[in-house]
């Protein structure tokens, strides 16, 4: 950036004197939290991400200098706002797979065709699935999914030739039970996240982020488990700030 867009020393000061000011207030709030999904911590540590990620910014631009800190996204689930004792609960799912041998999935499907030669197509595929699975990666999808449920398909996707992306279930608190066929036309739309009790998710990106050794092990020695696999055993605590 040019010279005239570079900002102060003074200007980095302010930041690096802001960045203490919010440590501080984090902590306060730390150490005088009424609970685990207090707001005020919240509040805090949203504060300190934006203080630090506005400091690294001057720092970076005047000095060409950077801190050593990882600021977080703001994927993180804020405050949990939802009924203390929930008389109701939506579980919502997603689960990513790629299709990575088509082959493996038409004959799967083939076998489910030929078991039921009356099977429908899914919808936008032509004809009759028994006439299109064996090349139709399409019909092939609606048929398997039509025919096993999704527990089934996450424990048996290398059977189907399809490779697991990230997945992840979210616990959410609801007034109410929803009325049949409510919420059947868009059922994510209503998706708050701040009355998800807990969630648990899968990623690759938790096993790229670890730091072992040849052996496996951390530095201490002790075996290491990957980041998110209390989430993969369903021990996944309150989401809020530092999950």
């Amino acid at each position: 950036m040019s010279d005239a867009a570079q900002p102060t020393a003074a200007e980095v000061r302010a930041a690096a004197e802001a960045v203490k000011a919010a440590l501080d207030r984090h902590l306060d709030a730390v150490e005088h939290r009424s609970g685990a999904t207090d707001p005020a911590v919240y509040a805090a540590f949203n504060e300190l991400a934006a203080t630090a990620e506005a400091y690294d910014e001057l720092l970076y631009d005047a000095y060409d200098e950077v801190t050593p800190f990882e600021i977080p996204g703001d994927d993180t689930l804020p405050a949990y706002a939802g009924p203390e004792e929930p008389s109701a609960l939506s579980v919502l799912i997603r689960r990513d797979y790629a299709v990575v041998e088509p082959h493996r999935l038409l004959a799967q499907a083939r076998r489910v065709a030929d078991l039921d030669p009356d099977i429908d197509a899914p919808p936008g595929a032509p004809g009759n699935a028994a006439d299109l699975v064996g090349s139709s990666v399409h019909a092939a999808l609606g048929v398997l999914f039509g025919e096993y449920e999704p527990d089934e398909i996450a424990s048996r996707h290398k059977e189907f030739g399809l490779e697991e992306g990230d997945s992840t279930l979210w616990v959410a608190a609801a007034d109410d039970p929803a009325e049949p066929g409510e919420w059947l036309s868009a059922p994510f739309e209503q998706a708050d996240p701040q009355r998800v009790i807990c969630r648990f998710d899968v990623s690759a990106v938790f096993d790229e982020e670890l730091d072992l050794d040849e052996d496996g092990d951390d530095e201490d020695g002790d075996e290491a488990a990957p980041d998110g696999a209390e989430e993969q055993d369903g021990d996944a605590g309150p989401a809020g700030p530092g999950r």
